[in-house]
């Protein structure tokens, strides 16, 4: 399968449908972390060229509701990143998965299909994830353990703090490569939306 990576330079998420046997690529204007395909760019230079799946993680800086206060001083912001959000659901690939944290995609875009927490793939913690998706199905929980802690959260002020939260858990991306590259599309119930 052909996998896009959007707005990913860990390469995290990509890394792992590699490992599945995938031809995936990461696409950000940052450069990738990890050796690897990787395209440092606007993603809609490389959003045509015939993907089968695109995991999108668009910035969430003014989206996410832990922001809100500071809303009403970013609204050209939010607005911009409203209409990114909006095009890459409607990208020409038939199958769509866009991550955000709880955010303003609920209320302004429609409400997502699914919310995970880390602590149902592996890692001891909190972070509500959402998940808007297009021809697959939810995410199922792979490893669920104890430990509720909010390390994201609580994590301290620096200048990678953003990068560091933005990363997703590897056994989130795990799950990904391994429930939603299967080619067949998995015997799950399969989410159809499109905005």
């Amino acid at each position: 399968m052909k996998v896009l990576v959007a707005c990913e330079f860990s390469g995290r998420v990509r890394d792992a449908f590699i490992k599945k046997g995938h031809n995936a690529i990461s696409c950000d204007l940052l450069p990738t972390e990890q050796p690897g395909p990787h395209y440092q760019g606007d993603v809609f230079d490389i959003i045509d060229n015939g993907f089968d799946l695109m995991i999108a993680h668009p910035p969430c800086t003014y989206l996410a509701v832990s922001g809100a206060r500071w809303f009403k001083y970013r609204q050209k912001e939010q607005k911009e990143a409203l209409e990114f959000v909006k095009l890459l659901l409607k990208a020409p690939i038939q199958k769509i998965a866009l991550e955000n944290p709880i955010s303003v995609i609920s209320s302004k875009i429609r409400k997502p299909d699914q919310i995970i927490q880390p602590w149902m793939f592996g890692h001891g913690e909190t972070k509500a994830t959402c998940f808007w998706l297009k021809n697959l199905p939810k995410l199922q929980p792979t490893n669920i353990v104890a430990g509720r802690e909010n390390r994201i959260h609580k994590m301290a002020p620096s200048d990678k703090r953003g990068k560091l939260r933005s990363i997703t858990f590897q056994g989130i991306a795990d799950a990904m490569a391994e429930q939603w590259g299967c080619n067949n599309g998995s015997n799950q119930k399969s989410t159809s939306k499109t905005s």
